[in-house]
């Protein structure tokens, strides 16, 4: 298809003289047309066709020959096998939907080991693939697309029909316009790479209408504008362009799949109006991010690479990390580093390399988030981790706090610990309705809130941790700091539990709905709920045994344990305080490549991340020692 877009991805393996990586391309295409059209070949292990049988035969060697001549990854021996087994089905008269299967199979397979451009830029327009295609191919297919046009007479094979039903019904967007862009090898069909990209995607967009009506896209229009489910499954263009009519039918239904297919192929800028900030506007932003760099506008430069992850990224990430998180960790990390390059002043093609790479990115990314069914075991896997991960941190400090408490013989000031962190959930809970229906929360606002208040609460957690381990030190004294914790804990100390508490679960709680919400959006919803509620199963059989073993032990070995609890908490909250800082722009990034991120810890591979955890221990280091030899004022054991 578009040899542009196949050159920009693999120049460099191109000079290698290696086999072109639009061979990669038309393998695809290739496999698109063995998955849809094999049916008409073979029909219970019998050759029905032919001319048409010869001809998936003659396809399947190219591909699995195309698939052989591409650059070495680390997915092409896989791919190859399969290329083999698929040659080898249709040699041996497999089933059709057997095929078809097999063939969708690696075409997807192949566009994840080597990318390509899925969707345009931009919303098409339409108007202008009518004037293209009245120009340029109604003499074959027919003004209606019927395959029926003054030049089709004679043609062998005889020109598609673009309105045979049956036939649209397996034909993506992504597949037609691969045809625009290649032709098709035996036929009279003609490529037209020589038109750009633009307006391929607009031919490609108004052929694939063809076979549905004015009424279909009618009724579709008033189902999209009714159903928020339907549009959280065509979350950017990409998924409209890979959606088969076939496989959403399986999804929604026959006549429902048919309407939303119809006004979306009529209507390609709804789904890019759903999605606000979408990828497509990433990609927008980092062109001109690169543009505004080689002009040498470094700081604009820097702003537009910001605004790439603020809002074209940020707003699908939990989308994106409920369906694969380490995708969207490559990505975070990669648009970091993008910014510290510039930053630095990098040449002018590191910088382009780097957003090369973050394209290829982003399209693994519309691959990931295009529309698919959830099923039960994911969505409940998701959910479990999810909410895990975002609630471990929260839980272990309120415990602590409770158990502290209880320590402390204070069971009256227990509310205020309950109160902050039922108020976070119900807060947490308004914000994403507000953030949902009323109000726009932008990227940078999330990143600034979840920044602040990590470093807040390590701020808290680092004095606590520090004076808990001086009490540690009580053991001979317990009564003596049982009654100055009983004079300590005023009114004021109460609020300050509370304030505690709500502030390290509100920072969890927001991003958990968020994830939640964008599982919940892609079906297996018994799952999601199972994996929630286990998870907080789990979450509660911890809290309980923590408080179990609290009451077990000597106070100065809680105190001690507690101490070491709010010190690492408070050194993992530094990190991701930071972390979330340098994304919102706030700070700068100098990346540090020999450190891993390692997110379960605060570890971030950036010189500041670093830095502030290092002081952040030599601040605890220094307190723990103060508190170790300094003596109490109180009675002595002697």
């Amino acid at each position: 298809m578009a040899f542009l877009a196949l050159a920009l991805t693999w120049a460099g393996q191109a000079q290698a003289q290696v086999p072109t990586a639009s061979d990669a391309q038309v393998a695809w295409r290739l496999l698109d047309y063995v998955s849809v059209d094999y049916a008409g070949a073979v029909a219970d292990g019998t050759v029905i066709n032919p001319a048409e049988y010869g001809e998936m035969t003659e396809f399947a060697g190219q591909i699995r020959a195309r698939i052989d001549g591409l650059p070495q990854t680390g997915a092409k021996a896989g791919l190859v096998r399969s290329a083999t087994a698929l040659e080898g089905r249709i040699r041996s008269r497999a089933a059709p939907d057997v095929v078809g299967a097999e063939a969708k199979a690696l075409a997807g397979a192949l566009l994840a080991a080597y990318p390509s451009p899925l969707a345009p830029s931009i919303p098409p327009d339409l108007s202008r693939g009518a004037t293209l295609y009245n120009a340029q191919c109604a003499a074959c297919h027919g003004a209606a697309g019927r395959g029926d046009g003054e030049a089709a007479e004679g043609l062998d094979p005889a020109p598609i029909a673009f309105a045979d039903v049956e036939r649209a019904r397996q034909r993506s967007v992504f597949g037609l316009y691969q045809v625009v862009g290649q032709g098709l090898d035996g036929t009279a069909m003609a490529s037209f790479a020589d038109l750009p990209v633009e307006d391929r995607w607009a031919l490609a967009f108004y052929v694939g209408g063809f076979a549905f009506t004015d009424a279909e896209a009618d009724r579709g229009e008033r189902l999209w504008k009714s159903d928020a489910s339907i549009q959280a499954a065509f979350p950017n263009l990409a998924s409209v362009t890979q959606t088969t009519p076939a496989d959403l039918a399986a999804r929604i239904g026959e006549t429902r799949a048919r309407a939303i297919t119809a006004y979306l192929r009529r209507n390609p800028e709804a789904a890019a109006e759903t999605s606000g900030g979408t990828l497509a506007a990433a990609r927008t932003r980092l062109t001109e991010s690169l543009a505004a760099y080689r002009r040498g506008d470094r700081k604009q430069a820097t702003d537009l690479a910001l605004s790439a992850y603020l809002d074209g990224f940020e707003p699908v990430e939990p989308a994106l990390g409920a369906r694969d998180g380490a995708l969207l960790r490559r990505i975070e990390t990669a648009m970091t580093e993008l910014r510290a390059a510039i930053g630095r002043g990098a040449s002018d093609d590191d910088v382009a390399s780097r957003i090369k790479r973050l394209n290829a990115l982003l399209d693994t990314a519309d691959r990931a988030l295009a529309p698919q069914e959830a099923d039960n075991l994911g969505s409940f896997l998701g959910a479990l981790t999810i909410l895990l991960r975002e609630g471990l941190e929260a839980l272990l400090i309120v415990v602590a706090m409770i158990a502290f408490l209880r320590k402390a013989e204070r069971p009256e000031m227990l509310r205020y610990v309950h109160g902050g962190w039922i108020a976070a959930l119900v807060a947490g809970g308004a914000t994403w309705a507000a953030a949902t229906f009323f109000i726009s929360i932008s990227g940078a606002s999330r990143e600034l809130t979840e920044g602040f208040g990590s470093l807040l609460a390590a701020v808290v957690l680092v004095s606590v941790g520090i004076w808990m381990h001086g009490k540690s030190r009580a053991d001979a004294w317990q009564i003596y700091i049982r009654d100055k914790l009983t004079k300590a804990l005023s009114g004021r100390s109460a609020w300050f539990l509370f304030l505690l508490a709500f502030l390290v679960v509100y920072r969890e709680v927001f991003e958990t709905i968020l994830f939640y919400a964008a599982i919940w959006s892609q079906g297996g919803r018994v799952g999601m709920l199972g994996g929630a509620l286990v998870a907080i199963a789990i979450l509660a059989a911890i809290a309980w045994a923590l408080l179990s073993y609290s009451k077990r032990l000597p106070i100065s070995r809680f105190f001690s344990l507690s101490s070491i609890l709010m010190a690492g908490l408070s050194i993992v909250l530094v990190g991701k305080g930071v972390a979330a800082l340098q994304e919102a722009g706030w700070l700068d990034v100098h990346p540090l490549a020999w450190i891993p991120r390692l997110e379960i810890l605060g570890v971030y591979p950036t010189v500041e991340g670093v830095v502030v955890q290092l002081v952040t221990v030599g601040i605890l280091a220094i307190g723990f020692a103060r508190t170790s030899v300094s003596e109490p004022d109180g009675p002595s054991t002697e």
